[in-house]
């Protein structure tokens, strides 16, 4: 049997390094986002004050914040907690296989679940919800207790990751087409998507002033990793596999080059981990024959499966080479034929993935078979009926979301309708998710961006406020952040797509300008703030087009822009219609708020967020995880000494 057991462990830490950025993200965060003074508070989500029983309180909104009043908190410092448990479960993974376990997840997974209940505009992004999944894989992956031997199970749980990993890649890339977006369609994407993404990296500048012949070829790349290599993560020779894991890295690392995804790269990173076995880490030599002739078959197999997929490319994206020595490229197909061939593709990965789950059902068959010892085969018996079981159940619910890629499937499971009825009792949980990211393209007239002035006279003069990460000053770079994710950040970038009776928070910020609120402050540039002494007595947004300067140009400007026209109007901070509207939503409240009775724990609490606050977040996430590593190769060091 293929062992896995260093692919697992690897998975399992990995995933435990992806909650430790998560959780120490959302954690500075907190006071700015969901304190009693930030923009959306997580007082508004729950009464504590409520009276009933906990576990019907648990039922209305699942979430360990409820316990805030058993430890003598409010809902603020209840989050804290959670997330330094978060901090402290996943980095105790991270440096030390031994709580890579399934209580260890089962907790990481339960504490994550818990913020993201409260979480609300800030936290609806693809990333968090394929975290919840991905977590919630690994409470069948991970060992129930810590042992150094692989488990027989091994095979069929990676295998549910390596299902995500495939509904992930394909629908990222199915969606880009069949939004019908006529920038993906004619290739134009990669032109526009490096100066119109979220928070673009400093090697975004240089990518978007590429040949646009590289850009139109660099798309057609990314079509295909996404689309066509990942129906061969279920392929049967290994060596094709192994060329598809690496595709799906350099593709991700690629985009961390060039665009600040917080964990959401680093998470698909390790999702492809699934791909591999243990014989990818250490080669095994052997001396047998017939071992090179299968060697020797395998690479000859190899070869011609992607001998194909390179021809097929040609030929559906028209690739030629030009008398310049570029590539041109165009798509070949119609659209009427791309959903043709996507609704039986459709159907074809989910046959090739129930083959594919059969033959490593077979595998443990013939492993329990061959197992000695009554107990022992019984054990294993037990267990791989058990995991196959809960991976077929998995399989059967993600169909849902997996089919609704095309409306032709629709019928199809809808007469499955246990299955369905089972996906909406757990959608909730966010156990199976549907994804695909850049349905349509932004920004092709320009990166629209929200720029928030403040004044102290309606006449002005208006002063701009900066923000830490997003483009503002046309001068300034931005710098790398990721795996933190700046979440107010990325909510602008939002907002600017629509308007503002679209993204009410956006009246919250304003009046927490407007107030010189210091936690919300925090999540801005301090070092550029405008209104130091006081807060201004009027806020106003402006809609911005903002370009990268041309390659040609020796100023040291980063961008230009243009103005669109206004955002929303000026407010003050007693503008009756603002008032009325935070007052609805709750933000501002005459309650009196729940008292913290737990004063040493609040000490405890106050002193570490006092210190965290001094440093950037992301030196903080990159700090740990330095920590965690340096902690990591020092016990591994010890145990060799102590071994030898």
């Amino acid at each position: 049997m293929v062992q896995l057991r260093y692919t697992r462990n690897l998975f399992l830490r990995g995933i435990c390094i992806i909650y430790l950025f998560a959780f120490l993200s959302f954690y500075v965060q907190i006071p700015g986002l969901y304190g009693d003074n930030g923009l959306l508070p997580a007082r508004t989500q729950l009464d504590l004050k409520a009276r009933g029983p906990l576990l019907n309180k648990m039922k209305h909104k699942p979430t360990f914040l409820w316990l805030a009043p058993y430890l003598g908190l409010n809902v603020d410092y209840m989050l804290d907690v959670l997330s330094l448990l978060g901090v402290i479960l996943s980095f105790a993974g991270f440096v030390s296989q031994k709580f890579c376990i399934v209580p260890i997840f089962a907790g990481l997974w339960s504490l994550y679940y818990s913020v993201y209940q409260i979480g609300q505009t800030f936290m609806f992004f693809q990333w968090d919800v394929l975290l919840l999944e991905v977590g919630f894989l690994c409470i069948f992956v991970a060992p129930i207790w810590y042992s150094y031997r692989g488990r027989i199970s091994d095979g069929v749980t990676l295998w549910a990751v390596r299902w995500l990993l495939f509904r992930l890649m394909f629908a990222s890339g199915v969606v880009k087409l069949t939004s019908g977006c006529p920038v993906w369609w004619k290739l134009d994407a990669l032109s526009i998507h490096f100066e119109s993404q979220c928070i673009p990296t400093p090697l975004a500048w240089y990518a978007h002033h590429l040949p646009t012949w590289l850009l139109r070829l660099s798309t057609v790349s990314v079509n295909v990793i996404e689309m066509a290599v990942p129906l061969l993560f279920f392929f049967p020779i290994r060596n094709v596999r192994i060329i598809a894991f690496y595709l799906q890295v350099i593709l991700q690392v690629f985009i961390i080059a060039t665009g600040n995804y917080n964990f959401f790269n680093f998470l698909t990173i390790c999702l492809c981990i699934s791909l591999l076995d243990d014989q990818f880490f250490y080669k095994r030599k052997s001396k047998n024959d017939k071992s090179h002739v299968k060697n020797y078959v395998s690479a000859l197999a190899t070869i011609l499966v992607y001998g194909v997929i390179i021809y097929g490319t040609c030929v559906l994206y028209g690739l030629k080479i030009t008398d310049n020595w570029t590539i041109e490229s165009n798509i070949a197909f119609t659209p009427e034929e791309f959903d043709r061939v996507l609704s039986r593709t459709i159907l074809f990965a989910i046959y090739l993935g129930l083959v594919s789950l059969g033959l490593t059902l077979k595998e443990l068959i013939r492993v329990v078979f061959f197992t000695k010892g009554m107990y022992d085969k019984l054990k294993t018996t037990i267990s791989t009926i058990l995991y196959f079981t809960i991976v077929c159940c998995i399989f059967a619910v993600s169909l849902v979301p997996y089919t609704a890629l095309h409306q032709s499937h629709n019928s199809t499971i809808a007469q499955l309708v246990n299955v369905k009825q089972i996906h909406a009792k757990v959608e909730h949980l966010h156990i199976v998710n549907s994804y695909g990211l850049f349905r349509r393209m932004t920004g092709v007239d320009g990166r629209p961006e929200v720029v928030i002035e403040g004044s102290d006279s309606i006449e002005g003069p208006w002063k701009e406020y900066e923000f830490l990460y997003k483009p503002g000053n046309v001068n300034n770079s931005l710098p790398f952040v990721a795996p933190h994710q700046p979440r107010l950040d990325w909510q602008m970038w939002f907002a600017a797509l629509g308007t503002y009776h679209q993204n009410p928070w956006l009246m919250s910020l304003a009046y927490r300008l407007l107030s010189g609120q210091p936690e919300v402050l925090a999540l801005m540039n301090t070092v550029e703030h405008p209104f130091r002494d006081r807060p201004p007595k009027y806020i106003r947004a402006s809609l911005y087009y903002y370009h990268y300067t041309p390659s040609s140009q020796t100023s040291n400007a980063w961008w230009t822009r243009e103005r669109i026209g206004e955002y929303f109007p000026i407010f003050s901070q007693s503008h009756p219609p603002l008032i009325e509207y935070l007052t609805k939503m709750k933000i501002l409240q005459e309650k009196p708020a729940v008292k913290v009775t737990n004063e040493p724990l609040k000490l405890i609490l106050d002193n570490l967020r006092s210190l965290v606050s001094k440093v950037e977040p992301s030196i903080i996430l990159w700090g740990v995880f330095t920590a965690g590593c340096a902690i990591f190769i020092t016990g591994y060091g010890n145990s060799v000494s102590k071994k030898k």
